[in-house]
């Protein structure tokens, strides 16, 4: 189930917290629950992408981004991610959570996300998002525009640009194997 309880906590306790600039970073604490745990009693993988919009939800509130999708009738949703997990989260722990938009291209923003204790890394995320219309993704320049906002985006790191070419090499759609067409054709 969606953490509706948690979002709304987090709504509330940012509600007044300074604006922050397009690339600022969001700072927000969470806590490991029995219910974002898997069968190894640690935080589940896809829980833990459940638990990131606690981060990104309110940063893009912080940065006005909100003000300006609710003005246009525009939304926003992930587009694709990578994680990468390194130290393990276990019941009630406490962890910190790092929110910030990297940059952005003719499609898509970059958004970087990681969960710490202890001064060391547990998991970090790589998150693209699209901005929608009616008419399909608007382009980010556009909406940093209509924000008021230097459309002109921080160059991209390294690492992200070799994320977003080697992404554009996957094929889509996926191609399937023989054994699995059928099954697929079927449902």
């Amino acid at each position: 189930m969606y953490p509706f309880v948690r979002y709304v906590k987090e709504l509330l306790k940012y509600r007044k917290a300074p604006p922050l600039a397009p690339t600022g970073v969001h700072i927000s604490t969470h806590m490991c629950w029995p219910w974002d745990l898997d069968p190894w009693v640690e935080l589940n993988n896809g829980r833990t992408l459940t638990l990131y919009d606690l981060g990104r939800i309110p940063l893009v509130i912080r940065t006005g981004l909100i003000h300006t999708l609710r003005q246009n009738r525009w939304g926003i949703t992930v587009a694709g991610n990578s994680v990468r997990y390194r130290r393990r989260i276990r019941l009630f722990h406490r962890f910190t959570m790092v929110s910030r938009t990297m940059g952005w291209d003719e499609r898509f923003f970059y958004i970087e996300q990681s969960m710490w204790m202890d001064g060391q890394c547990c998991n970090q995320m790589l998150v693209r998002t699209a901005v929608t219309s009616d008419q399909g993704i608007v382009a980010p320049t556009r909406v940093m525009q209509a924000a008021g906002e230097n459309p002109e985006s921080p160059a991209l790191p390294d690492w992200v640009q070799a994320w977003i070419a080697a992404d554009a090499t996957r094929p889509w759609p996926p191609a399937l194997p023989p054994e699995a067409e059928k099954a697929v054709a079927t449902h």
